[in-house]
């Protein structure tokens, strides 16, 4: 009985953990291709429209399904994915359902690696914009101007305001919202599961 408590434990530590990320990161799912997923032929989509639909983070999942036994998918260099060059490919995926996290800013090229797939529109570029923190722009006052220097004119350059998210705030009241009441959470099932 002792290890059923420490399992439920640990259990429970990790569901509120995953929650509490998934809710922090606010991370999208974005299946490439929408309903029709990431396929050749009459059902073909138009990749690069439907990225540029779509606005990519840091942190979301892009989620190629498709028939493994007719697609693939490559990450690619953007020489490789104009070229439509599948022999060098930066990874290699061919589950048929794959997830893969965007871990940066920047441009990810994905083809199919099926002889004439890419050639005729089977690949797509999820552009992942560099957002900036407040702590990226400058603060306080320019540095002041030579002693010999006469100016009738101040000059004072203030940093923008930051951009407010759209994602939710974990730490509502100064820490004491959703942060606290998993902190809370976590101890009452923990005090049940003392070792």
């Amino acid at each position: 009985m002792g290890f059923m408590k420490v399992a439920m434990f640990f259990l429970s530590i990790t569901i509120v953990f995953s929650i509490f990320m998934a809710t922090l990161t606010g991370a999208a799912v974005y299946k490439v291709g929408d309903d029709a997923g990431w396929t050749f032929g009459s059902a073909n989509v138009n990749y690069r429209i439907w990225a540029a639909t779509k606005k990519f983070h840091v942190g979301d999942i892009l989620v190629f399904v498709y028939d493994k036994t007719q697609n693939n998918v490559l990450r690619v260099s953007l020489h490789d994915y104009h070229n439509c060059n599948a022999v060098n490919p930066i990874r290699s995926y061919s589950s048929g359902n794959d997830s893969i996290t965007i871990m940066g800013p920047g441009h990810y090229y994905y083809i199919c690696g099926f002889p004439g797939h890419c050639l005729t529109g089977q690949k797509v570029d999820v552009r992942v914009p560099k957002v900036f923190r407040p702590s990226d722009f400058p603060t306080g006052s320019p540095s002041p101007a030579p002693a010999t220097a006469l100016s009738t004119t101040s000059v004072h350059v203030t940093a923008p305001a930051p951009a407010k998210s759209s994602a939710p705030s974990l730490f509502i009241n100064n820490g004491l919202g959703l942060g606290l009441s998993l902190t809370l959470f976590m101890i009452v099932i923990g005090a049940d599961y003392v070792f």
